[in-house]
């Protein structure tokens, strides 16, 4: 997983879905297609994460299906789904619907969950972060599974996206399950996962090089950041924009650093 890759660069937008309209989501969503992004993610809660925390959201996968539809080029995702909220076989057969819907664009973004308020409101069981951990390892080839069955089947095998960066745990679903691995570090911490992941990798009989790595890059100037960014191997790089405004300035940036490489 070292260095230069032959994958082409890709950025992409989180769209969080609180504190807005929904026509003021849609809005973004078009509008984001049309500025030439690859992607538009979501996230996966029930209530805002920050502002109000009782102000206006709404749910991850309705929403994901009416993106489907409403795009035509864009690859379209959670970042990242919550592996609590939804029986693996459920969630398998959502996410392959939602791929028939828009053609084959879904990503499948999935982690084990952590929004504590999330989970208490809305009936599930918190446990501990273990816990959902191993659920979520759990659940990983069950979604396979799943898919194996379904008729229609997936268009394409989905794309898997874990986010997080637990070394013994989160790391080593990545290295079994991940197709993309999606990081918060800074450059130096990415660097030691990217070691870690490896190991895991090599235990697991896997090539780090099937695994993309997306960073988010919300905070960051592309003509800052990028080319060590790139040299680190990453290749997917993701802008979140909050609402009510969905302001993709920062995106517009990121799109034309990324037509000048």
């Amino acid at each position: 997983m070292g260095g230069m890759t032959d994958r082409p660069l890709r950025i992409a937008v989180q769209l969080h879905p609180q504190h807005a309209e929904y026509a003021q989501i849609r809005d973004a969503v078009r509008r984001a297609e049309d500025l030439g992004v690859d992607a538009v993610f979501n996230w996966d809660h029930f209530f805002p994460l920050y502002g109000a925390p009782d102000g206006e959201h709404f749910e991850c996968w309705t929403m994901l299906a009416a993106w489907a539809e409403q795009t035509e080029r864009v690859e379209i995702g959670a970042l990242v789904t919550c592996n609590s909220y939804r029986n693996p076989e459920l969630l398998a057969d959502m996410a392959r619907t939602v791929d028939h819907i828009s053609n084959g664009r879904l990503i499948l973004g999935i982690g084990s969950g952590w929004f504590e308020r999330d989970y208490t409101e809305y009936g599930y069981e918190f446990g501990t972060a273990g816990g959902r951990l191993d659920a979520l390892g759990a659940a990983l080839p069950r979604i396979r599974d799943r898919w194996s069955k379904l008729n229609p089947a997936p268009t394409r095998p989905i794309p898997v996206l874990i986010g997080g960066g637990g070394e013994r745990k989160t790391l080593r679903h990545v290295a079994e399950h991940a197709d993309i691995w999606h990081s918060f570090s800074d450059l130096d911490t990415l660097a030691r996962k990217r070691e870690i992941l490896e190991r895991h990798c090599a235990d697991v009989g896997r090539s780090p090089s099937a695994i993309e790595l997306s960073v988010e890059v919300s905070q960051l100037q592309p003509t800052d950041a990028g080319g060590g960014l790139v040299a680190a191997g990453v290749t997917l790089f993701t802008i979140g924009v909050g609402g009510p405004d969905y302001d993709l300035g920062h995106a517009e940036d990121w799109i034309a650093w990324r037509n000048a490489q």
